[in-house]
């Protein structure tokens, strides 16, 4: 949702703004530590998307970049897009699929329409950080579900 000058609440089409997330992501905008782009750029629903994540320092995550895929379903981004790490990891958030649970993830908890991929890649970086995951030791480096 964005508000104009007069101070209406206008509600943005999916497809708007995931172009803009787009966008912003192929320009290099935004934080540096994550990454993310459309999985078939062929596809103009915007649907499918791949995900990165370079591990945070101080962390057992600390040198790894993390693989994930990103699943904006038809009611984005009323609701948050579904996320699944291709990489293997050990974080309270993520089930023994790879798959990320909504409910223990802040950003996907607390969400809004206003967020979007980036908060999520980076909501999932700064998880890595917390006293519950960033001492968990992780699968050997290069494993996959």
């Amino acid at each position: 949702m964005q508000k104009t000058p007069a101070g209406e609440v206008v509600v943005v089409p999916r497809n708007f703004k995931l172009l803009e997330e787009l966008e912003k992501s192929e320009k290099g905008h935004g934080e540096m530590s994550i990454s993310f782009g459309l999985s078939d750029p062929a596809d103009t629903f915007l649907t499918d998307w791949n995900g990165g994540i370079l591990g945070p320092v101080g962390t057992y995550y600390a040198d790894r970049w993390y693989e994930l895929r990103i699943h904006c379903p038809p009611n984005y981004p009323a609701v948050p897009p579904q996320v699944r790490f291709i990489t293997k990891i050990n974080m309270a958030c993520v089930d023994k699929h790879g798959i990320v649970m909504e409910k223990k993830l802040n950003v996907t908890k607390n969400w809004n329409r206003n967020h979007g991929i980036e908060q999520v890649l980076s909501g999932i970086r700064l998880e890595m950080t917390t006293d519950a995951n960033r001492k968990l030791r992780q699968p050997a480096d290069g494993t996959a579900y």
